[in-house]
């Protein structure tokens, strides 16, 4: 099989050294389109636009989710099933919250992980605390059309994290190289 021009290297030769560029052989695979008015992040926007119209709703069975983990929380304990579960749901409003513009309610989903995954015996998690977590992103996502949301939100979320922070300074004082690690000053300065 005899190599074309284009399948060739190049090389480029200076006074002290050469350049040789390898062919572009993934070049072949790349489609290009014709009309410079196809926008593929417009069509995305667009989609996304189509859609948003579900996101309160997907949120709202997300946070059920949330919720009736809790619920087996209180009914069976915190054990790995439960914690599992809580933790998922969490989880996933974390990194759906954003999207779906709710980006309040990821904060304090994210202030839940936090608790969960790194308390060592998670059968120590005050109930009460993890109720706190779960109502707070409920209560935020039934009040999002209020003028102060974001202030309220703000300093419930701040709130949640201090409390979080503080048990899990207690928690984890045996390991003082790991909570280092975890609790770590928020990205936002206090007022």
């Amino acid at each position: 099989m005899t190599k074309g021009k284009k399948d060739a290297p190049t090389i480029t030769t200076f006074a002290d050294h050469e350049v040789i560029t390898p062919p572009n052989r993934l070049q072949k695979a790349v489609a290009y389109h014709a009309s410079a008015a196809d926008d593929p992040v417009g069509r995305a926007e667009e989609a996304l636009a189509t859609l948003s119209t579900e996101f309160s709703a997907w949120m709202g069975a997300e946070i059920e989710r949330l919720d009736a983990a809790r619920r087996q929380v209180h009914a069976t304990g915190l054990n790995s099933a439960t914690r599992d579960a809580l933790f998922h749901a969490a989880h996933d409003i974390k990194g759906e919250a954003p999207t779906f513009g709710f980006p309040a309610v990821a904060a304090i989903a994210e202030s839940l992980c936090r608790l969960i995954e790194h308390t060592p015996d998670a059968a120590r998690i005050p109930t009460l605390l993890l109720d706190q977590h779960v109502d707070a992103v409920r209560a935020v996502m039934r009040e999002m059309g209020r003028h102060d949301v974001a202030d309220v939100t703000a300093a419930l979320t701040q709130r949640l994290r201090d409390v979080t922070d503080d048990f899990l300074r207690r928690e984890n004082q045996h390991r003082p190289d790991y909570l280092d690690g975890i609790v770590a000053p928020t990205l936002a300065p206090k007022d």
